[in-house]
């Protein structure tokens, strides 16, 4: 019996594909949750460490809230209300836009920086659960996502046409 059977009680499935996505939707669930616990001391989440990182590859260069959301690794996050909470906390700064004035623009604060420095090393955690499978292994599990991946894009551009 797999792992996903027992934690699941499933013995049957339609198909591997069916086993296939039901074993993916749990482990980033559980993956999603191993990255909460781990930001709870940083009082950030994974959403907006996520921001936060995007800001910092913009950095010296402010972004706009557009940007942040085609960028963001979790598209149903409401960067808007992210970007509040993130000035609140004095990890990003409004400015005015230059281009457009019905904008603002938002950068990494110098407190923002700091925080992903602080967090650098600790951050490399994130990748042992993955450490269970070899780094060959590992290479055919970016192979295979990125087919998946394609598809999904694929699929995505072509409904909504």
């Amino acid at each position: 019996m797999s792992t996903i059977e027992k934690l699941i009680v499933q013995k049957k499935f339609r198909s591997t594909y069916q086993k296939n996505m039901i074993s993916l939707l749990y482990t980033v669930n559980l993956l999603n949750d191993y990255q909460e616990m781990f930001f709870k001391d940083s009082k950030i989440t994974r959403h907006q460490y996520n921001a936060l990182r995007i800001l910092k590859g913009q950095y010296p260069e402010p972004s706009t809230v557009k940007l942040l959301k085609e960028r963001l690794i979790d598209k149903n996050s409401d960067a808007s209300r992210m970007v509040d909470r993130l000035y609140k906390l004095d990890f990003v700064e409004r400015l005015d836009s230059i281009t457009d004035k019905r904008t603002v623009d938002i950068r990494i604060t110098k407190k923002g920086l700091k925080l992903l420095e602080k967090l650098a090393d600790p951050v490399e955690d994130f990748v042992q659960p993955l450490k269970a499978i070899s780094k060959k292994e590992s290479e055919t599990l970016n192979e295979i996502l990125d087919k998946v991946l394609a598809r999904l894009v694929d699929i995505k551009t072509k409904g909504s046409k």
